[in-house]
């Protein structure tokens, strides 16, 4: 169950979920301006924008508190990833976040990660 401030109660209901449509999150953008993967690390620097944060970009920085992948985050505010890229793309613009990519250990087509994964599962079978 979903915890909703007094204050933003008129833009969630508990049944249907959010009630503000993405491409108004994002203000009708569809591209972030950091390229960023689902697996992309993204941690608050400690820096604030200035002026007034949305309640969205409030709440993603929120989550950067501690190194998280930009899917984890998605997941939590319950926006489409490239919705929250464009979110953390501004904070990134701000200087209130960091971006890391995941690498190459992180390509899902690497053959040396998969076979590590499978013979740890294979192990705990």
């Amino acid at each position: 169950m979903t915890m909703v401030s007094a204050e933003d109660e008129h833009w969630v209901d508990e049944a249907a979920g959010r009630l503000v449509r993405p491409y108004t999150v994002s203000n009708g953008r569809t591209e972030p301006t950091t390229r960023m993967e689902l697996l992309s690390m993204v941690r608050a620097t400690g820096r604030l924008p200035h002026g007034r944060l949305e309640p969205d970009h409030a709440e993603a920085l929120g989550l950067c508190s501690t190194p998280t992948t930009v899917a984890e985050i998605s997941a939590r505010l319950r926006l489409p990833a490239v919705v929250t890229k464009i979110l953390l793309s501004d904070l990134v613009d701000a200087g209130a976040v960091d971006t890391r990519s995941p690498g190459p250990a992180a390509e899902p087509t690497n053959t040396a990660v998969l076979e590590t994964i499978l013979n740890a599962l294979q192990r705990r079978l």
